[in-house]
């Protein structure tokens, strides 16, 4: 069975990646399974583009397939940008009040 994560690398190898991870985050979310994922893509594709262009083509690579998941966080590197030691954020907490968001502490 392939996973909306396997579609997902499929899409993005068509950037031609030399490190390409894909990360199903939809545990983190109180919007079903399969719907927030982080996508970390190393590409020569992406030299002299700025942070938007690297995410259009990214988006542009999904095609009809973003249409079908809540949330892509893309972290886009060249190979220089990689091999410097890139450093990948970790993803922010859910504001959609996901069920695994420790409660806030009481006032």
């Amino acid at each position: 069975m392939t996973t909306r994560a396997d579609q997902i690398r499929d899409a993005l190898s068509a950037l031609q990646p030399i490190h390409l991870e894909v990360i199903d985050e939809s545990h983190m979310h109180s919007r079903g399974l399969e719907t927030h994922y982080k996508a970390v893509i190393v590409s020569a594709a992406f030299e002299g583009r700025r942070t938007l262009q690297r995410h259009q083509a990214a988006y542009a690579a999904m095609g009809g397939l973003m249409q079908r998941i809540h949330a892509l966080g893309l972290h886009t590197y060249t190979p220089e940008e990689w091999q410097a030691g890139a450093d990948v954020p970790d993803s922010p907490r859910c504001r959609g009040g996901s069920k695994h968001d420790p409660a806030a502490p009481s006032a």
